[in-house]
């Protein structure tokens, strides 16, 4: 009897690649549009789990140290709270000192909106506009201004109870995180190293730009302090802040400290300021961070920024703080789950795989150019 014939196994997808596409595009639209409308609960969480991941090597630190689970649990939640509200009080006693202080400069505000204002007239703008602009210039509008540049973070604040009851309920659960990944991973182990590596690569990140941060906000306060800018110390919370921003957070950080610094010293004041922020910035993003960080995040300098962008819109003000978490996160879930998916990180900005072929590319261009530089001497030499 004849062996029946092998299935025929058609090629083609089952949607065609334009169809799923769309149909991917709809999907992370909706999940935008929903993770958008939750934005309230969505940020205090990602910020507990966050705050959580950077918390949890003094967990396992103290546990493989001989220490109860519960004791290491209660250690790490009082380690958490403390950075939490620290941050909280002097947050709080920066912006009272600001509010005090801006009363001061009153009349060099007025005079600042009146010239402003003048100039405006002088361009063509209706006195609707113009009178807009000057009244602007006022204490009470520069408060408003600051208090919706930090509104992500003051509502973050203002949200305590909830991050920190968060914070407490995932301590006690985080502590028995290792157990239940050791029991998924037989079933999904791609889940779990994505999971763990999002987890180990997050945590790198956050706490090398947290002490970084602080270092720069510290450094630019204590400068700012010497050059008598008002709300010096505010300032230096905003630089610590805007340094989980890439790319964006300095232009941010730099606007207020250069128009209170032209109000107390002069043009002066604002190219020692732009000098100071600039070489920190520079020497801590570009040299410092790449350092520490190393590949943790291998994130395209492009997508990035367009990160940033996407997140701010999606979840305001502390969206773009957290965006390279988030991204991390989407990554994780989407293309490192998956091991068929892998060479996909590539196109997120991960260079791994593709390094030799740089190299290679790199060492072809350094020959070509020796070789163009050999050949453009040699007439000189024979005429010679």
């Amino acid at each position: 009897m004849a062996a029946d014939p092998p299935p025929v196994v058609d090629p083609r997808p089952a949607l065609p690649r334009s169809t799923v596409v769309l149909l991917a595009l709809g999907g992370a639209t909706a999940a935008a549009f929903g993770v958008a409308a939750m934005r309230g609960v969505v940020v205090p969480v990602f910020l507990a789990i966050i705050l959580t991941l950077c918390v949890h090597p003094l967990h396992r630190r103290l546990y493989q140290r001989g220490f109860s689970r519960g004791a290491a649990t209660v250690a790490s939640i009082v380690a958490v709270l403390a950075l939490v509200l620290s941050f909280a009080l002097i947050l709080a006693l920066a912006l009272a000192r600001f509010s005090a202080l801006l009363p001061q400069y009153a009349s060099q505000l007025d005079q600042v909106g009146t010239t402003v204002s003048g100039m405006l007239a002088s361009l063509g703008f209706n006195s609707s506009g113009t009178d807009a602009v000057q009244n602007g210039f006022t204490p009470e509008s520069i408060t408003g201004f600051i208090g919706d540049l930090l509104g992500g973070v003051t509502d973050a604040v203002g949200g305590l109870v909830i991050i920190l009851t968060l914070l407490i309920l995932m301590a006690v659960d985080g502590s028995r995180v290792p157990a239940l990944l050791a029991y998924v991973r037989p079933h999904h182990p791609g889940l779990v190293s994505a999971l763990i590596g999002f987890a180990t690569g997050t945590r790198r990140y956050m706490v090398t730009t947290t002490v970084l941060g602080l270092a720069q906000g510290a450094f630019n306060a204590l400068v700012l302090v010497l050059l008598q800018v008002p709300g010096a110390l505010l300032w230096g919370l905003l630089s610590f802040i805007c340094s989980f921003i890439p790319n964006v957070g300095y232009f941010i950080a730099i606007v207020p400290p250069l128009f209170f610094g032209f109000l107390s010293g002069g043009w002066q004041t604002v190219v020692i300021v732009i000098v100071v922020y600039g070489v920190i910035n520079g020497a801590i993003q570009s040299v410092i961070q790449p350092k520490y960080v190393g590949d943790a995040v291998s994130l395209s300098e492009t997508l990035t920024f367009v990160s940033v962008l996407f997140w701010a819109v999606v979840l305001g003000p502390l969206g773009a703080i957290l965006a390279v978490p988030l991204t991390l996160l989407v990554r994780s879930i989407l293309i490192d789950a998956e091991p068929s998916t892998w060479w996909r990180r590539a196109l997120t900005g991960d260079r791994t795989d593709f390094e030799v072929l740089l190299e290679d590319e790199d060492a072809e261009r350094r020959a070509f150019r020796a070789q163009r530089k050999a050949r453009s001497s040699a007439p000189r030499e024979g005429h010679a």
